[in-house]
């Protein structure tokens, strides 16, 4: 059976590849390499935008898990998103990890000025949960297992 081998990527295109890169590396996530510019046939082609050109930053969880890519385009100009959007907005809403210390991310990323969407939520004793709210609007759903099911 031919189909899906297995989960590479999710994309996510933002205005200040610069910040919403270094807020993904703050909450652990680390660079596949250095960051790309990519233009030509191949990107015209794939995505249906003749004569496109984007920058993109590759991150990967440290246990070398799925990559989030990041990418910033230069042409054509970037198309506004809703910033404010709440998680029953259709359309992709948050990109979720699991963290060892959900307090403690939560602690740092406060102190940089991304806050909470609601709050901090436990389910069943097993997670504490809670979205953020990151650079663009982008939500982040942090998880942090208490017991191992």
């Amino acid at each position: 059976m031919t189909g899906v081998r297995r989960f590479d990527h999710v994309g996510i295109t933002v205005a200040d590849l610069d910040t919403v890169t270094a807020f993904f590396v703050g909450i652990g996530l680390e660079p596949t390499g250095p960051r790309m510019v990519v233009e030509g046939e191949f990107l015209d082609t794939v995505i249906g935008i003749p004569g496109a050109r984007t920058e993109i930053v590759m991150l990967r969880p440290p246990d070398g898990g799925t990559c989030l890519e990041l990418s910033s385009f230069a042409r054509p100009e970037h198309e506004p998103g809703s910033p404010t959007a709440m998680a029953n907005e259709l359309g992709l809403r948050n990109v979720a990890f699991e963290v060892d210390d959900l307090r403690s991310v939560l602690e740092r990323l406060g102190a940089d000025g991304y806050g909470l969407v609601g709050g901090v939520g436990e389910y069943e004793g097993v997670w504490r949960m809670a979205y953020v709210r990151g650079p663009e609007g982008i939500i982040v759903s942090l998880a942090e297992r208490l017991e191992h099911a």
